[in-house]
């Protein structure tokens, strides 16, 4: 599984409203730890450049892939490409899903699965074949740009909605229900 993390301290400003900033890097690493725990026996690969992610990887048994200065599209694009010699799909999982207990559900498909934020806006989870090209693009609308994208290749894509995977933290409000 591909992780990509930016720096704890730099996360979630959005919530800034609601947490003052080392709230937001002790939630921002508990979110992330709950994903890692997720991926139950898969192989993790933290993508990051900062050392306090890096270290945080190490204590929960994540490899790291140094990927400095590229943003999320493109740290998720170098993580692809250093695994597709080791896997023959590699699931994608953002590191801000409070009620992930399960990230395997998405393997298995001869395609590609895509898992939207709870909005159907977002794109949380992406499984994808190692030997596709795919062009991410995360952000706003990041769901109909990746189901684009699918069909641009012509891969037969699966939309996976899952309350668990689909929910994210973002703003305040979604902090509702949420146990730390």
């Amino acid at each position: 599984m591909l992780l990509p993390i930016k720096a704890f301290g730099d996360a979630k400003h959005r919530l800034s409203p609601v947490l003052d900033g080392p709230q937001r890097a002790a939630l921002a690493r508990e979110l992330a730890s709950r994903v890692v725990r997720a991926a139950r026996d898969l192989p993790v690969v933290v993508v990051c450049d900062d050392d306090d992610v890096v270290a945080w990887a190490e204590t929960v048994g994540a490899s790291v892939l140094w990927c400095p200065g590229v943003g999320l599209n493109g740290a998720v694009t170098a993580g692809l490409d250093a695994l597709r010699a080791d896997y023959d799909e590699v699931i994608v999982a953002h590191a801000d899903l409070p009620r992930a207990r399960d990230l395997t559900v998405v393997q298995g498909f001869d395609g590609i699965t895509l898992v939207p934020d709870r909005h159907r806006d977002g794109t949380n989870v992406i499984c994808i074949p190692t030997t596709c090209e795919f062009h991410f693009a995360y952000g706003p609308g990041s769901f109909d740009r990746h189901r684009e994208e699918c069909a641009r290749h012509g891969v037969p894509v699966r939309v996976l909605t899952d309350s668990a995977l689909g929910w994210d933290i973002d703003t305040p409000a979604d902090l509702d229900g949420f146990e730390p």
